[in-house]
């Protein structure tokens, strides 16, 4: 096996680790160290998508407590029940768009103004967010137990834009929580089990849509990313709580923007293929 692809792998795996779940877009980042590591092609753009199951099991690891009373109790106990439900109801719409449209998607929307555009509107909306939080917006909801299907649904809805390159799937439903009355943490919570059938679910319709473009030699390649990327994502999800708890998103907004003008330059200087 080659030493300096399983090197390149385990790269990726920390990029997407430490940007899965901040609102930042894991996808663009990715795109970014690609080009940068020299590492092209359908494969690697299957294997971007594959490497994001190590970022789910960081959470499905942190949070297996409180997963597991969840899967025990959905025969008979209300809680547990309403806490399915409601990650279903905020999974479906942006699952269901995306398996209409993803060709579509990937056709017309993958391009540096549309990703540029992503992360720059997407840092402005954070900045507006956190305006409404600092002005004492109502918070409906600081737990995710208090979440009811309703606020999934409109979680949900929004998670939608995340299926436009740049947005991100984190940003969108964290700061789209925080819009209908999430607190942060209650946001950030909501968007970490959101997550866990989104990533899985498109992890695993991209290997049926690409199964053809992995052999057994590719084996340990996504094996190395997909551990690389579990770990990182666990140190950067409990950084991430901690976070939360004192400050605002307001330094990611002015990092996306800052992003969004970076990726204009490299795509004029023909640096970074952000069609990929």
């Amino acid at each position: 096996m080659d030493t300096a692809l399983l090197i390149k792998a385990a790269i990726m795996g920390v990029v997407e680790g430490l940007t899965e779940f901040l609102p930042i877009s894991s996808t663009g980042h990715l795109i970014l160290t690609a080009a940068l590591l020299g590492w092209h092609g359908e494969q690697v753009k299957l294997f971007e998508v594959v490497i994001q199951t190590g970022a789910i099991l960081a959470i499905v690891s942190l949070y297996i407590e409180r997963l597991w009373r969840v899967l025990l109790g959905l025969p008979s106990d209300r809680s547990a029940q309403r806490f399915a439900v409601n990650v279903l109801v905020g999974f479906l719409p942006a699952a269901l768009a995306g398996v209409m449209f993803i060709d579509v998607i990937k056709a017309v929307l993958f391009s540096p103004l549309v990703v540029a555009a992503g992360f720059i509107v997407g840092g402005l909306v954070i900045l507006w967010a956190e305006r409404l939080q600092s002005r004492g917006a109502p918070t409906v909801v600081s737990d995710v137990d208090q979440v009811t299907w309703r606020d999934a649904l409109k979680v949900g809805l929004i998670q939608c834009t995340a299926l436009v390159p740049g947005v991100s799937r984190s940003g969108a439903t964290i700061i789209g929580a925080m819009l209908v009355g999430f607190n942060r943490k209650a946001a950030t919570e909501f968007s970490f089990f959101l997550a866990i059938p989104m990533l899985f679910g498109a992890a695993a319709y991209d290997l049926y849509r690409n199964h053809d473009l992995v052999g057994a030699e590719d084996l340990p390649v996504f094996a190395v990313g997909l551990v690389v990327s579990w770990l990182s994502a666990w140190v950067c999800v409990r950084w991430l709580l901690r976070f939360v708890g004192q400050h605002s998103f307001v330094p990611f907004a002015w990092y996306r923007i800052a992003f969004g003008v970076l990726i204009v330059v490299t795509a004029q200087a023909g640096w970074v293929d952000w069609t990929g």
